[in-house]
């Protein structure tokens, strides 16, 4: 294992350290990340007066708020749960639908919490914003310590062999 790579090594201890439950976390939790990045800059760049017209999604004249899809998507990852055979209860695609489907909603807590769109209040924004990094970060660790840890040895290791 010396002369294999870096990342030949870190996928050893992904395949040796991480079950079946920890990967539908990690890609959940990722699902949840990236899917709120996306969607804040997606509602900065509509904001600053690109993308539709209307400054959003509609339906027959009537806006719709991202955590609409993130519901859909949730009560489709439930109907998996419920009816779906096991190959698709742990499928990667079930599991990102999950993470995106509450990264859509948690995006706008504040609105469902207070009964207005309170989206772009400052006082509002900047607490979920910091919340929500900080569980997308601490999710995605802890789903899986035994791999963080695991790939934090071989990075060290790497570096211990290339110093001189």
């Amino acid at each position: 294992m010396a002369d294999e790579s870096l990342v030949a090594r870190l996928r050893v201890v992904a395949r040796d350290r991480v079950g079946p439950t920890e990967q539908s976390l990690i890609v959940a939790w990722s699902g949840f990340g990236a899917t709120f990045a996306v969607t804040r800059a997606i509602t900065h760049w509509i904001r600053a007066g690109h993308g539709p017209a209307g400054g959003g999604m509609s339906a027959g004249g009537r806006h719709l708020h991202h955590y609409n899809i993130g519901i859909l998507l949730l009560a489709a990852v439930g109907g998996v749960a419920l009816r779906g055979e096991e190959r698709h209860r742990r499928h990667p695609i079930t599991a990102t639908a999950y993470g995106s489907g509450a990264a859509l909603i948690v995006d706008e807590l504040a609105l469902l919490i207070d009964l207005e769109d309170v989206y772009w209040s400052r006082e509002g924004r900047t607490s979920v914003d910091a919340a929500i990094g900080l569980l997308a970060l601490g999710g995605a660790y802890l789903a899986a310590v035994p791999f963080w840890h695991g790939a934090a040895r071989e990075v060290l290791a790497t570096g211990r062999r290339t110093t001189p």
